[in-house]
């Protein structure tokens, strides 16, 4: 558990601090407690004393890297404590089992997930091969997971097939760990330079696998929450991350990785259902057995809004979005960079089926009132958006349609824009679909 900052203050010199100028280095302490330093920043700091420290501060969840991706590094269990740092990555699934056709089909489809949402690429991160035949199957396949260019996990329990895999292909992470073969998997990851994924019959036996790689010196781990159930994989889920943020185990400080074809074979839609379950409580890996743009859209949307600074709201690039097929002749609708808007509008506008020209402008990423009683949203800014992004050249069209909630900017607009005919479109969006049409 990190440490506060009178604990800090106990293992720090009693020298006067030319950083912090206080003589009990009191000040540093502090900083050091809430985060804003690193210990390393003490100069008078001895190497056993910071030994001490940077062990004590570390956050509670080890941070792992898979095939680029972070996971882990969170200290709260809920979003509101506190911005939860490193999202949850979603991965395919193929097994050596698997027919070949199933397989290419799987490997074809998997690309095709692939788009941007809020400057942020949507997409899946990694490929799970299940390793159960011969090492000369295991590796065919793992070759084929390799070349779609995503993290690769590997299952195998057998060390053998692993050590072949992992010299033939680059992996990402093996996981197959437990009581019987954790020293020779061990040595199979540790050569490899991935992270060891550990399984077992229940968390007991989990626990006293981490710790007996933890003494071996391997804190490069994730854990498996295990196939026997969905209520299982879920407690499990909940008792670990309680266990390392409330009660200060870190030998469960680590990611998690849950496999929802074991747990629904077979049912996309329950393991679409279940895949936004763990992303909220608490799987750092989710494997599904596929992920269509319908499976991917809602739970992209809700890992993005979840894997957010709740005190910096999401934004969309500022520009002009043509809908329904619009161009310079289209009519315009000015409104905020505040994403929720921006999808609410550009939805209900789609609906319509007009053609229009969607005019985001740089808000702060706040709401069109709130954006407006802060004086980010004006006619001011209006002109000066038309300006940088020089429409007037761009659209012909010269009807612009605000913000209901803002229609008292009409005039102050009109005069700002005298070539544009100004219009106010209802206040809520929903009746955009209405407006439209009889605009046309």
């Amino acid at each position: 558990m990190a440490l506060k900052g009178l604990d800090i203050f106990k293992l720090t010199p009693k020298t006067n601090c030319k950083d912090c100028g206080n003589p009990t280095c009191m000040a540093f302490a502090m900083k050091v407690a809430q985060g804003a330093l690193s210990v390393d920043k003490c100069p008078h700091m001895s190497a056993d004393a910071l030994a001490k420290l940077s062990e004590a501060t570390e956050p509670p969840m080890k941070t792992i890297d898979i095939g680029g991706h972070a996971l882990g590094g969170e200290t709260v269990m809920l979003r509101h404590e506190k911005t939860l740092v490193n999202r949850n990555i979603f991965s395919g699934y193929l097994c050596t089992k698997m027919p070949d056709a199933e397989i290419e089909q799987v490997l074809e489809d998997l690309p095709k997930t692939d788009y941007e949402r809020i400057g942020e690429r949507m997409y899946v991160e990694a490929v799970f091969v299940n390793c159960l035949d011969d090492a000369e199957r295991c590796i065919t396949l793992t070759k084929k997971a390799a070349a779609t260019g995503r993290a690769v996990i590997i299952s195998c329990e057998d060390p053998e097939k692993a050590k072949a895999v992992a010299g033939a292909v680059k992996i990402s992470a093996l996981v197959g760990a437990n009581a019987e073969n954790w020293e020779a998997l061990n040595s199979v990851a540790t050569a490899a330079g991935v992270p060891l994924g550990v399984r077992g019959p229940d968390l007991s036996a989990i626990h006293d696998t981490i710790e007996k790689l933890e003494a071996a010196g391997n804190k490069n781990l994730f854990i498996d929450l295990g196939a026997a159930s969905v209520k299982d994989a879920f407690k499990n889920a909940m008792l670990i991350r309680r266990a390392a943020i409330k009660g200060g185990d870190r030998s469960f400080g680590y990611p998690t990785i849950v496999n929802l074809v074991w747990l629904a074979r077979g049912d996309f839609e329950t393991q679409a259902a279940l895949a936004a379950l763990f992303t909220m409580r608490y799987g750092s890996i989710i494997v599904m057995q596929r992920m269509s743009y319908a499976e991917a859209l809602p739970l992209y949307g809700l890992r993005q809004n979840i894997y957010t600074d709740p005190q910096k709201p999401m934004k969309v690039a500022p520009g002009i979005y043509p809908l329904n097929g619009a161009d310079e002749n289209s009519p315009c609708c000015v409104t905020v960079d505040f994403a929720l808007t921006y999808f609410v509008v550009s939805s209900e506008i789609e609906r319509s089926g007009v053609p229009v020209n969607l005019l985001i402008t740089d808000a702060g990423g706040y709401s069109v009132l709130t954006s407006w009683a802060a004086g980010k949203f004006s006619a001011g800014s209006i002109a000066s958006f038309f300006s940088d992004f020089d429409i007037e050249s761009k659209i012909k069209s010269r009807t612009l349609i605000l913000p209901g909630k803002v229609a008292v900017l009409k005039g102050e607009v009109e005069s700002k824009l005298p070539a544009w005919k100004v219009l106010v479109a209802p206040n809520e969006a929903v009746q955009l679909v209405r407006y439209l049409r009889e605009l046309k």
